[in-house]
């Protein structure tokens, strides 16, 4: 289910008085909940975050991170993931490293 969220971003201050602009934009229902934890954990507002983001977009003059169409080998490879082929589980960081070493 989608879940509606409008957002008031702060801008710079003109005569003393913060501009703002509303965003609005429709999202995943579980996924605004997994997100808004992560930015509480993060000891952040969902707009702080958003105003972060669009920070980030001019300082970069884009998007601030790749977006691509995976090849057909990573493809597969999301599949078979996704499917649980292929994966392991380690109990703790340390672990994985000793196995990355092997």
């Amino acid at each position: 289910m989608s879940t509606f969220f409008s957002i008031v971003c702060r801008g710079s201050l003109v005569s003393g008085m913060a501009k703002t602009a509303m965003i609005r934009a429709r999202t995943d229902e579980k996924l605004k909940e997994q997100v808004e934890h992560i930015f509480h954990r993060l000891g952040m507002t969902t707009t702080e975050a958003i105003n972060l983001f669009y920070r980030q977009v001019k300082v970069h003059r884009g998007l601030p991170f790749l977006v691509r169409l995976p090849n057909a080998e990573t493809r597969k490879t999301l599949e078979r993931s996704a499917r649980g082929e292929d994966v392991k589980t380690f109990k703790n960081i340390e672990d994985m490293f000793q196995d990355l070493e092997s």
